[in-house]
């Protein structure tokens, strides 16, 4: 763990942030994403490797292979569940230096102008919520993961 770091201090139960855990194993621990109170879009998923490491270059083989399969899994249940029609992924490890994967659904209905992982958020029609509304939907996809 890093001290300083945004991720271990949240998993180490030092921040609190929105929603609640979709799903955790030794490797891997999954979220929604946190906007410091403003209103989120549901459906921007976090999947944080536990271990503090700064890229996917620094994964083990092992954490590799959990990783993947839980975005793989996240992902078939934001479509299954949340009926998004797409997924969008990407890690840019720009402003926190430990590995963390947004997954952002687009729903359906959303203009082409807005599509993209970023571009959703602009969409005055966008799905946003309060945290009782990420709550819901963290509980939602847990349940699919469970179940599935």
């Amino acid at each position: 763990m890093s001290e300083s770091c945004f991720i271990c201090n949240k998993h180490a139960g030092n921040i609190e942030t929105s929603g609640v855990m979709i799903y955790e194993d030794e490797y891997v621990y999954v979220g929604h994403i946190d906007r410091n109170g403003k209103p989120n879009y549901l459906g921007h998923i976090m999947i944080d490797l536990k271990r503090h490491a700064p890229t996917l270059a620094d994964m083990t083989v092992e954490e590799a292979k959990a990783f993947g399969v839980i975005m793989a899994r996240v992902s078939k249940a934001l479509k299954e569940s949340e009926n998004a029609e797409h997924i969008y992924s990407f890690v840019s490890g720009n402003s926190v230096p430990h590995l963390h994967m947004h997954i952002v659904a687009r729903y359906p209905n959303t203009p082409k102008e807005y599509w993209g992982p970023s571009e959703v958020y602009d969409w005055e029609n966008a799905p946003m919520g309060d945290n009782n509304a990420v709550v819901k939907l963290c509980n939602r996809i847990k349940a699919y993961l469970e179940n599935n």
